[in-house]
């Protein structure tokens, strides 16, 4: 079974797109913030990361940035959710290292159709 780690510092949003994974046959696993997903990842690498931008303690950029300087061999594919969408932030998404992008809010049709881009569906 493939493996998601959702990080978002929402707990409503974690919760939402943990109902919507598991539809999905994920096994999911939550983190809070930057620093949480770093350790869960040095711990268990998951298959692919939702991950949020703007949170306390490590933001998603900071968090990318930490996981691509890791000593992670096996790199997770990575979906930036959030509701910066200019241009310039998905730029610097894709740049930090992340696979794809996705919006807040998102559904379920939207969600699956970005785990499938970047082979995960």
């Amino acid at each position: 079974m493939k493996t998601c780690l959702v990080v978002d510092d929402s707990k409503v949003i974690r919760k939402v797109a943990r109902h919507i994974l598991e539809t999905l046959d994920f096994t999911v696993r939550e983190a809070c913030d930057g620093q949480e997903a770093l350790q869960c990842c040095l711990e268990s690498v998951p298959d692919v990361i939702l991950l949020d931008w703007n949170m306390p303690v490590m933001s998603g950029m900071d968090f990318l940035r930490a996981l691509r300087d890791s000593d992670i061999t096996q790199r997770p594919k990575v979906v930036f959710c959030t509701t910066e969408n200019g241009m310039a932030y998905i730029r610097a998404a894709i740049e930090a290292g992340a696979d794809e992008y996705v919006m807040k809010p998102f559904d379920r049709e939207t969600l699956a159709s970005k785990l499938q881009i970047v082979g995960m569906a």
